[in-house]
């Protein structure tokens, strides 16, 4: 496997680099975003956006929502079909995971019913189900919420606390 860089989204070409590779994959294809969509996403100023490169290409990126309800959120994680089975979505799992664990300590994401192989990646990387929203986003398939831990929010606070 070639090295792999992460930086936050630095272009609008790269904007729309990352908005193909999404539209053009699942779970996205399901859904039926077309480009627009999935450009307007990667847009969002309320969302921090980074890119993994491979040699000066985009391969893969994730899309983090830092507040709200459930601050460090993984919204969106894509990986390029060309560049799959190489370690890269665990390589933005884990850059995802130490952005979020500096802040909260918890990770949270949602997983499609029908798309078992990045559950069982999630649940390699320690996440757990935490529950189930039934036609959340299509009817006949539901959203897993999944999350990470590593200490109950108060715990964290007090090491936080000078």
């Amino acid at each position: 496997m070639s090295e792999i860089r992460i930086q936050p989204l630095a272009s609008g070409t790269e904007a729309s680099q990352c908005a193909t590779m999404m539209a053009t994959s699942e779970p996205w294809i399901t859904f039926g975003r077309t480009f627009d969509e999935c450009l307007s996403v990667l847009r969002d100023v309320s969302r921090e956006v980074y890119v993994a490169h491979d040699v000066q290409r985009p391969v893969g990126f994730v899309i983090l929502n830092m507040h709200g309800a459930f601050v460090g959120y993984i919204q969106i994680i894509c990986v390029a079909a060309e560049a799959r089975s190489r370690g890269i979505g665990t390589e933005l799992m884990s850059f995802a995971e130490g952005r979020i664990f500096r802040e909260s300590p918890n990770a949270f994401l949602c997983v499609s019913s029908f798309n078992h192989r990045a559950k069982e990646l999630y649940e390699s990387l320690g996440y757990r189900v935490v529950g189930e929203m039934p036609d959340y986003l299509m009817r006949g398939h539901s959203e897993i919420l999944m999350r990470k831990s590593i200490a109950p929010i108060d715990d964290f606070r007090k090491k936080r606390s000078p």
